[in-house]
């Protein structure tokens, strides 16, 4: 079997990892590669975004199976394409993909088809994206409604402070073309909680509950950046919460998208907040996560691949069933100095061997290149360090401990992954 993963950041490390571990005499290839992918596949020298040159390459090379990680290139339509020339594809085509490249449609589609999220507004014209801001009040949200790599979302304190974001959005241009449409929405309180789910259009089997940082600073401080660590599972994500996310959420999604003739086969990833009226979707995605994906696959017993690619081939999941090992595990995620601001790259990376070859952890790569035989940094985030536990707090220690040994100039990390879980397991102690 040839696998080929499209993209090369630490999410695609990690669903290569694990695909490896399924299919271990598979033949796996990777678009452009990291420093930690060498040693699991080829890389091959195209960007995502060459959809002709790539699908012509995995066509002569009988490729059985394409992975898609990123979400721009499934925004673009690489599903669509790769679909037409009869290769297996795991991720949803372009229309589908929109329910995340467009967060104006997502939330349309949720008010239409009765799917709990916050109430919200969509604005093109700043004028009335002011007044509407001034007439809501604070605090409040204040989204670009296209893809913002993770940043695009500003919760806003004040009045004044949704005020800038919108202008900065809808006047400045920070974002693009991604911030020229801006969705303002209602501030939820609670906890927020990521769940992805494997779905064939029909069927929909979820996945392990996860929750990550989105904040850069210890104690959820600091401006949002694509994710500085996670942990799974989520003690406050109980069965019968569980079923009412699959009821209320999932399913519904899958059915509305469906009913819209945009049919979602992939995997979809609702993130939520568990608000005192139940679980609310604070956005959809169209694809894993990043950082969930480094600690949900590590969970993860059962196969993976068997259902990537009954879905790539157009056939049914119903009665998959998903076996998780028992305990938790925690991923630190090993950001360059500025990030998410300005940062600089190209500084050497050390890996202790002991942490490499600890048996509890794993060391995914994000930001990485091989330079002159040595591993340097190429990215805002660097590296993700997993590590696995009995429990949330000893796999976020053990990850911690396995983070401290890294060493690259500007190394920058939050020592408190998992810290909800730990104050719950302190109070329940």
């Amino acid at each position: 079997m040839k696998i080929l993963i499209v993209g090369n950041g630490g999410r695609e490390h990690a669903l290569l990892w694990k695909l490896k571990q399924d299919a271990p005499g598979a033949e796996f290839f990777i678009t452009g590669g990291n420093g930690g992918t060498a040693s699991l596949a080829e890389s091959i020298p195209f960007e995502p975004g060459e959809f002709q040159a790539l699908a012509g390459w995995a066509e002569a090379r009988g490729v059985d199976l394409v992975v898609v990680g990123p979400e721009a290139p499934l925004a673009e339509g690489i599903a669509d394409h790769f679909g037409m020339r009869g290769i297996p594809v795991f991720g949803p085509t372009a229309a589908a993909a929109e329910i995340e490249s467009s967060k104006a449609f997502a939330k349309a589609l949720m008010a239409e088809h009765g799917i709990p999220t916050a109430a919200f507004r969509v604005f093109c014209e700043l004028p009335a994206a002011e007044a509407y801001i001034r007439e809501a009040g604070a605090p409040i949200v204040v989204k670009a409604s296209g893809l913002a790599a993770g940043k695009g979302a500003v919760v806003c304190a004040t009045v004044e402070e949704a005020l800038a974001a919108a202008r900065e959005m809808l006047d400045a241009g920070v974002f693009g073309a991604a911030g020229s449409e801006v969705v303002v929405e209602e501030f939820m309180e609670g906890e927020e909680l990521s769940v992805f789910a494997l779905t064939d259009g029909t069927a929909v089997v979820p996945m392990l509950p996860a929750q990550d940082h989105k904040r850069v600073g210890e104690g959820e401080t600091g401006p949002n950046t694509g994710g500085m660590g996670a942990y799974a599972p989520v003690s406050i994500a109980t069965p019968e919460r569980m079923q009412r996310i699959l009821d209320e959420v999932l399913i519904p999604t899958v059915a509305a998208m469906a009913k819209e003739g945009r049919p979602f086969r992939g995997l979809l990833y609702a993130g939520l907040m568990l608000t005192e009226r139940g679980p609310r979707v604070v956005e959809f995605n169209c694809r894993f996560g990043d950082p969930e994906t480094q600690v949900v696959l590590p969970m993860l017993e059962s196969s993976l691949l068997e259902p990537m690619l009954a879905i790539a081939r157009g056939d049914s999941i119903e009665g998959t069933t998903l076996r998780w090992r028992p305990g938790a595990a925690a991923t630190t995620v090993l950001a360059s100095g500025g990030y998410p601001g300005d940062y600089r790259t190209g500084f050497p990376v050390r890996i202790p061997r002991e942490v490499e070859e600890e048996p509890d952890v794993l060391v995914f790569h994000a930001g990485t290149r091989e330079q002159d035989g040595s591993l340097v940094t190429s990215g805002g985030r660097v590296l993700a360090v997993t590590a696995w536990g009995d429990t949330v707090p000893e796999a976020a220690e053990r990850s911690r401990r396995a983070a401290e040994r890294i060493e690259f100039e500007g190394k920058q990390f939050r020592r408190d992954i998992g810290w909800r879980e730990a104050e719950r397991a302190g109070r329940a102690g």
